[in-house]
């Protein structure tokens, strides 16, 4: 990818990453945010949006960091195992233990309070269904043993970029949870369905300059 694709790839990555947080924050904690509204404190309301607005940069560097890391794993992965189907079986087996750890030991669901297991079943299932249709339409634009790896990356790397906020016990916690995985799946699908195209684009861009480079060589020559 050329520097020029990879800043755009990186700015679009962030700029969605701060919509996001940005959006779902506002949702999530109206309760904080409407207080401001109601005294008319618009300065501070403005101030607490641009710091979720810097949350969700944020989490978009955590999520691109994540991304080019998968890319190395990925090919570590492929050449250690010497075979994708084998690596694929792998990758589904760590799926596995990480949905396993997630339910019983992140989540820590209890029947005691209702209301925060069905916040986090929720969360489970939004998880879920955006890393299946993200993974179907990676196979479907891409090549089809895709479907695996892109499962992979956004079910465990996200799970991983997630987990510093699920470690935590203390404070409102859940009401952070919520809002930190949005932005995560949503810069990490950008990322995995829109990186074939930048680097499409960067082909064409050095086959043009190629051109060009030979035109000027040939009207030296001239």
């Amino acid at each position: 990818m050329t520097i020029r694709n990879w800043v755009k790839f990186f700015f679009n990555a962030l700029l969605i990453g701060g919509g996001i947080t940005a959006i779902v924050g506002l949702i999530v904690r109206w309760e904080f945010f409407s207080q401001y509204v109601a005294s008319g404190e618009y300065i501070e309301f403005i101030g607490a949006f641009l710091w979720m607005i810097f949350l969700g940069f944020t989490m978009s560097v955590v999520a691109q960091m994540g991304f080019f890391a998968y890319l190395t794993v990925h090919q570590f992965g492929v050449n250690m195992f010497r075979s994708l189907t084998l690596w694929n079986w792998v990758q589904l087996l760590i799926i596995a233990v990480v949905l396993f750890d997630l339910i019983f030991f992140r989540f820590q669901l209890t029947s005691e309070n209702t209301g925060r297991t069905v916040l986090y079943l929720v969360l489970l299932f939004t998880l879920l269904a955006t890393s299946i249709v993200t993974a179907y339409y990676k196979a479907k634009w891409t090549k089809k043993h895709a479907l695996i790896s892109a499962l992979f990356f956004m079910i465990v790397i996200t799970t991983l970029e997630w987990l510093p906020a699920l470690m935590v016990r203390s404070g409102n916690i859940d009401s952070w949870v919520t809002i930190l995985l949005f932005p995560l799946l949503a810069v990490n699908a950008y990322q995995l369905l829109m990186l074939p195209k930048y680097n499409r684009k960067s082909d064409e861009d050095k086959a043009k300059l190629e051109e060009r480079r030979e035109a000027r060589k040939l009207a030296k020559a001239k």
